[in-house]
């Protein structure tokens, strides 16, 4: 059984979906190894143009699976490690995975459709866009292991997404809340009914992808930047070259033309 089921939904919509649905998709060594492998390999595919990140079953991500820990020899390179140095590399490898969404140059809209708790909250967090089941539920419970609730990037988006008070009650409680207190604060963009939520996540797939390449890349990658500039000004500077820059993709040009014909742009890829 695939630990992670890959579907193109349609063309240019990619769906990767974690497949341990009896484990409310836990994380292991294996699995983490073929999410990472799956979202940096989106590099060099310019076909795909957005990806849904779901889970299989009841959960959306649980964390990583306690139940069946790694150990030395589970990732490259911690064969024969002492119990710190391999703590620390797979401490590494979970943060690769968040980075990995961070960082995809294609839009990620994670579909939560049931637990989305420590790892697995940071999966979230890191997804551009979230889109939540009724039935889905968060949380930072890290520090309830006596860890740090600071854990692999949730430090880092929480707060940019909810705000620096709400975040310290959320992760120096490690309280788990449920979907609609999600939506309240806007940690998810929309609520859906368990059933209706593959679909609503493909329909913004679908907005998203009608655009050009180039207006998403850029859109993606320069809200990025904007939000860890140091002042309007600077985020400006960016804009502007982005702004300028695109102009000679000519998608400009048939916008307007498409706008004249009342039709659809063609977009030239890049």
């Amino acid at each position: 059984m695939p630990l992670l089921i890959r579907r193109e939904l349609e063309p240019g919509i990619l769906e990767l979906r974690l497949n341990r649905p009896d484990r409310l998709n836990a994380l292991t060594a294996p699995l983490i190894a073929e999410v990472v492998q799956a979202l940096e390999g989106l590099r060099e595919d310019r076909s795909t143009r957005v990806v849904i990140l779901t889970g299989e079953g009841k959960g959306f991500c649980a964390g990583a699976d306690l139940q069946e820990p790694a150990s030395p020899g589970d990732i490259p390179g911690t064969a024969g490690m002492s119990t710190l140095g391999f703590v620390y590399k797979f401490q590494e490898y979970l943060a690769r995975m968040v980075l990995a969404v961070h960082e995809c140059e294609k839009p990620v809209i994670a579909a939560v459709n049931g637990a989305a708790v420590g790892g697995g909250f940071a999966l979230a967090l890191a997804a551009d866009i979230r889109v939540a089941s009724k039935a889905a539920h968060f949380g930072d419970v890290v520090i309830r292991t006596g860890l740090s609730g600071c854990d692999v990037g949730i430090s880092y988006l929480l707060p940019r997404i909810v705000g620096a008070g709400v975040a310290s009650e959320l992760m120096l409680t490690g309280r788990v809340f449920d979907a609609a207190e999600a939506r309240e604060l806007r940690l998810v963009s929309r609520l859906t009914e368990p059933e209706a939520l593959d679909a609503v996540a493909l329909e913004i797939a679908r907005a998203i992808a009608e655009h050009s390449e180039y207006g998403t890349w850029m859109t993606k990658k320069g809200l990025q930047l904007c939000i860890d500039s140091s002042s309007l000004r600077q985020a400006m500077e960016i804009e502007n070259r982005t702004q300028v820059l695109g102009t000679f993709t000519g998608c400009f040009e048939e916008a307007a033309r498409a706008f004249k014909d009342k039709r659809k742009p063609r977009w030239q890829p890049l």
